[in-house]
């Protein structure tokens, strides 16, 4: 019989964590008018995606994927002058969570010392 995973306690997708940091950020800056709470969640985010993906491809991989994320997030202020923001946001965010999905994943994940 095949182990069904717990969605409860098992991890969300980088990309949705990263996507969710973009969208989220962005949301929480405009609506309470504070951009450093939105920068925050960006923040949050943004280092819990980054360790998903160290863990999951590597830290070369995660750098650049990283690197990827605080260029959308630069990259969708002079956009916004020229779609909107909202739609800037959504065009970085596809950017980011199409981007993640494609990391190659590392064929053993590292072991524990003195594990098995």
């Amino acid at each position: 019989m095949a182990k069904v995973p717990n969605v409860f306690t098992a991890a969300p997708p980088a990309a949705l964590t990263a996507a969710s940091g973009l969208v989220g950020g962005y949301g929480v800056a405009r609506w309470s008018g504070r951009r450093e709470l939105g920068g925050a969640v960006l923040a949050v985010a943004g280092a819990g995606a980054a360790a998903q993906w160290r863990r999951s491809a590597g830290a070369g991989t995660a750098a650049a994927l990283t690197g990827l994320y605080v260029a959308a997030f630069g990259g969708s202020h002079p956009l916004a002058k020229r779609i909107g923001a909202w739609p800037s946001v959504f065009a970085v965010t596809g950017v980011v969570a199409g981007g993640a999905p494609g990391a190659p994943a590392r064929a053993h994940p590292p072991t524990k010392a003195g594990a098995g």
